[in-house]
């Protein structure tokens, strides 16, 4: 058994482990990197592979952790047509290892999460999988929650005003300093808040590097992963965000050179439309979504650095996540400055 791995109670893990996945033998255990929120760990018995999923240590959001919302949503997916993980087991117990956690099946594939794991790719294969990453998006927007027993995971009513409101509350539990735009995004996105543009089911947290890719064809993905945020609302948040991670302010959250923020990934003007040709859905609120996008992702960064200042962070390139709290913020309040141009622009009155 690995001797000792951080956010593991490994003795704990191998009892519950070894009654809940019959046949399972003596357990290793390492940190996947590349994580920025819930832990997640490869375990093997050198026969089986899985992947294990647990909170932050020391978590300031706990409604961004739930390990249950987690493993329900993959488990409903299986059968859906949306490439997931298979459910293995779930523990809500916090006894066991500290913490509530979830298991799934190990995915082998490529993920890529640096600019120099995606340079190693063609533009040919840039440009499928970038492309193979909306029509994913767009068909889990297509899945009927009901038909997978998903009906009441959330409350698609009133789903943007909660978001706007829920950042603002996870802004209050997180920040280490004031930042004026912060407090500027959000009240603009309050005030601009528009009515739900459709419901489904949402990843809430859509980028690269939480898909795995087929290692022979990067135009094929495998799985979604990290489902932590997933609910019932608006499929347009979740392209709004998908947009706000591929600006370069997001680099210093994974390290300085983030997958996301690639030039060579296609434009944004590509991926809207991408998106609405396969899910024939409207987007021409989409600067709203991106705004809105934004403001999350400034949000979960200063989360992220909070957790690296209280000296609570597993494993490296966590420096560098605060740098990039107040360019995201920056750059929210200028797309949520459009948003208000589009809303005059419209208006008769104007």
């Amino acid at each position: 058994m690995t001797a000792s791995v951080a956010g593991l109670d490994l003795p704990a893990l191998q009892a519950w482990f070894t009654a809940q996945v019959p046949g399972a033998g003596e357990l290793e255990a390492e940190l996947i990197a590349g994580g920025r929120s819930n832990l997640t760990y490869r375990l093997t018995d050198g026969r089986a592979t899985w992947v294990l999923r647990r909170p932050p240590l020391g978590g300031l959001t706990p409604s961004a952790h739930d390990m249950a919302r987690e493993y329900r949503v993959v488990a409903a997916l299986r059968d859906s047509g949306v490439p997931v993980a298979g459910a293995v087991a779930l523990c809500e117990d916090p006894d066991v290892i500290g913490a509530p956690f979830a298991v799934v099946e190990h995915i082998c594939g490529l993920v890529v999460r640096t600019r120099a794991e995606l340079d190693a790719l063609s533009d040919a294969d840039v440009r499928r999988c970038a492309f193979a990453l909306v029509d994913v998006l767009a068909r889990l927007h297509a899945v009927d929650p009901a038909a997978v027993g998903l009906a009441r995971f959330g409350r698609p009513e009133g789903y943007l005003a909660r978001q706007v409101r829920r950042w603002r509350d996870q802004w209050g539990r997180v920040a280490t300093r004031p930042l004026p735009d912060v407090d500027a995004l959000h009240a603009r996105l309050a005030d601009a808040c528009p009515p739900e543009s459709g419901a489904s089911i949402v990843h809430g947290d859509f980028r690269i590097d939480n898909a795995i890719l087929d290692g022979g064809d990067p135009g094929v993905v495998r799985a979604l992963v990290d489902w932590e945020m997933a609910t019932l609302g608006d499929p347009l948040a979740d392209l709004g965000l998908h947009l706000a991670y591929a600006d370069p302010a997001f680099d210093p959250v994974l390290g300085g050179s983030a997958a996301s923020t690639s030039p060579r990934l296609p434009a944004a003007d590509e991926v809207v439309a991408r998106y609405a040709a396969a899910s024939g859905r409207d987007v021409s609120g989409i600067a709203f979504h991106l705004a809105l996008g934004y403001f999350k992702a400034a949000v979960i960064a200063e989360g992220i650095h909070a957790r690296h200042v209280a000296g609570r962070t597993v494993g490296e390139g966590f420096d560098t996540v605060g740098a990039a709290v107040a360019p995201l913020a920056a750059a929210g309040l200028a797309a949520a400055r459009a948003v208000d141009s589009a809303t005059r622009s419209s208006d008769p009155a104007c």
